[in-house]
C-alpha cells in the first residue's frame, strides 16, 4: 500500500488555493486552517478539508512525518501560533512564507515564545525553491517543488539506512 502525504495549509490566500490544487495532483490529502470564516467561505475545493479554527489545535490533530505544513497568511497572530506546534511534531517539512527580514523577524519572535534552537533548524522560510517566483502559481510551484525535494531526499535516507540495516 502506498503511503498518503498530508499538507496542512495555514491561510486561505491565493497561493494556498494553486498549492492546494497542485498538491492534490500529486495525491496529497490537503487541509486548510483558517480562523477568518469570510476567507474559507471563498475557499471552496473539492477534496480539501477546510477548518475554521487558530491553527496550533489544529496543527496537533492533524500531524504525523507523513505530513507537510506550511503558514502563508503573513499575519504573525496566526501564523506563529501555528508554527510553533508545527514545530514540536513530527512533520517532514515545516515552512513559513515571508522575504528573508520577515523570516529574521519570525524567528525572534518564535525564540521569544520558547521555541528551542533544535526546533527553529527545522523551519524553512523563507519558504520554497529559489526559483524567482512572482505570482500566486509560481511561489505554489516553488513551495511544492521544496516540500518534493525534502520528501524525496527522506525517502532515499529511508531506503539507505534500511539497506544498510538488512546487509
Amino acid at each position: 500500500m502506498d503511503r498518503v502525504f498530508h499538507l496542512f495549509i495555514i491561510g486561505a490566500g491565493m497561493v494556498s488555493r494553486y498549492l492546494a490544487e497542485m498538491a492534490r495532483a500529486l495525491d496529497y490529502t490537503v487541509t486548510l486552517c483558517d480562523p477568518r470564516q469570510h476567507l474559507l467561505t471563498e475557499f471552496t475545493m473539492p477534496g480539501v478539508e477546510t477548518i475554521c479554527d487558530m491553527p496550533d489545535d489544529a496543527v496537533k490533530a492533524h500531524a504525523d512525518a507523513d505530513t507537510a505544513i506550511v503558514a502563508l497568511t503573513h499575519d504573525p497572530r496566526i501564523d506563529d501560533m501555528g508554527l510553533m506546534e508545527a514545530l514540536k511534531t513530527e512533520a517532514f517539512y515545516v515552512g513559513a512564507m515571508g522575504s528573508a527580514k520577515t523570516s529574521a523577524s519570525r524567528r525572534s519572535r518564535l525564540r521569544e515564545l520558547d521555541v528551542t534552537s533544535a526546533e527553529l533548524d527545522r523551519l524553512r522560510a523563507p519558504i520554497g525553491l529559489p526559483i524567482g517566483s512572482k505570482t500566486p502559481p509560481e511561489i505554489a510551484i516553488a513551495i511544492l517543488a521544496e516540500i518534493t525535494a525534502v520528501r524525496r531526499h527522506r525517502e532515499r535516507e529511508s531506503r539507505a539506512h534500511l539497506e544498510r540495516i538488512s546487509a
